[in-house]
């Protein structure tokens, strides 16, 4: 009996076992819906900023080359000095031209006494012509002998202002107001027209121009923006200069203009932007980065999380009777990288999946 029962006893635990997993495997899974982060879009004023890579160079950099050959003789200026136009820079060895001058000079006084003295034989041969005294083939002998006396003043005139134009080449000067460059030639070198390298580099840097390159897309917001490129000029907003330290530069900026043509090999357009320059801590050839401002008034604005790009397009899912609603929308075409500005497809009270928005699907329930 006690194994009897032992053994009903065993094989009442097995069946009991085995409904028991019967019924686990028949109880239905329960699937847990995923939720979405949802928001209400509303109107705000929105102000974007756009970092662009920039070079500096002064109003004007202008290298010094002579304009004769000689040797310096004197350097008149230090590297970085501030100079005023007009400015002795150098001076070249003036003996040589000051002897041409001097030549040119005398070739210019017997040029004269010769247009005197043939001059004079032409007005007698007039006279003895008239009296028939000397034939027509004398008069015009003489006449002309005049007027090659006339013309070879003229040209000994015009050696003197040659001679003299290149003596006074002789002091180079600097053409504007600014500051001396490098200093790559020293008293004693033979320098002229044909150096590779300038003498220096006169850089006015009273004002900076500061240049960066905006893409084709970049043009076309600010454009749209403000409806013409003059406009767009007339009503950009000051931009601030961050410099390579990561500072930025105390003085603020206007953008003065923007280039017409697109380069085909970049497809950006070069624009400039001015800045003061009193206190002389921007220098020519150094580099930044213009910081532009952008202010959109009364603009939706929703995280980057809640779009699908899909090639060219940008759509949100609106939230409709609870479910999910593609919309198409236009963005602006500057961002700081965490906020579009939606500039259609969008109004104010809309609800719209706010995250992951790559996930959801046409027509799925938003809880």
């Amino acid at each position: 009996m006690l194994k009897v029962n032992g053994n009903w006893i065993r094989l009442i635990g097995i069946v009991g076992c085995t409904m028991w997993m019967t019924s686990c495997k028949q109880t239905p899974d329960v699937q847990v819906k995923p939720s979405y982060s949802v928001m209400k879009v509303a109107l705000a004023d929105k102000e974007l900023s756009t970092s662009y890579s920039a070079t500096i160079r002064g109003r004007q950099d202008i290298d010094i080359y002579p304009q004769v050959s000689g040797t310096i003789e004197k350097l008149c200026v230090s590297e970085g000095e501030k100079v005023r136009r007009g400015q002795v820079l150098f001076i070249i060895d003036q003996v040589p031209y000051k002897a041409a001058l001097q030549t040119a000079i005398a070739n210019m006084e017997a040029a004269k006494a010769g247009l005197g003295t043939a001059e004079l034989t032409y007005d007698s041969s007039k006279e003895l012509y008239a009296q028939k005294v000397v034939s027509e083939f004398s008069l015009k002998t003489a006449e002309n002998t005049f007027l090659t006396a006339k013309a070879q003043l003229v040209q000994a005139e015009a050696q003197v202002v040659n001679a003299r134009n290149n003596l006074s080449y002789t002091e180079v000067k600097s053409p504007t107001d600014g500051v001396v460059g490098a200093l790559p030639y020293r008293a004693g070198a033979l320098v002229g027209p044909t150096l590779q390298q300038p003498l220096t580099t006169v850089s006015d840097n009273s004002d900076m121009y500061v240049y960066f390159s905006m893409t084709e897309n970049q043009l076309l917001a600010l454009t749209r923006q403000h409806g013409t490129m003059d406009d767009a000029l007339a009503n950009m907003p000051e931009v601030d200069l961050q410099l390579n330290d990561n500072s930025l530069y105390g003085k603020k900026g206007k953008i003065e203009s923007i280039s017409g043509v697109i380069d085909r090999q970049t497809g950006t357009v070069v624009a400039r932007a001015v800045f003061p320059n009193e206190s002389r801590l921007l220098h020519s050839g150094a580099s930044g980065s213009v910081i532009m401002p952008s202010t959109y008034k009364d603009c939706i604005v929703i995280p980057q999380g809640a779009t699908v790009q899909m090639q060219d397009k940008t759509l949100v899912y609106k939230v409709v009777d609870g479910k999910a609603t593609s919309t198409l929308i236009t963005v602006a075409g500057i961002n700081d990288g965490r906020e579009y500005v939606v500039l259609t497809g969008l109004k104010a009270g809309d609800e719209i999946v706010s995250e992951g928005a790559g996930l959801v699907r046409e027509g799925t329930q938003v809880k």
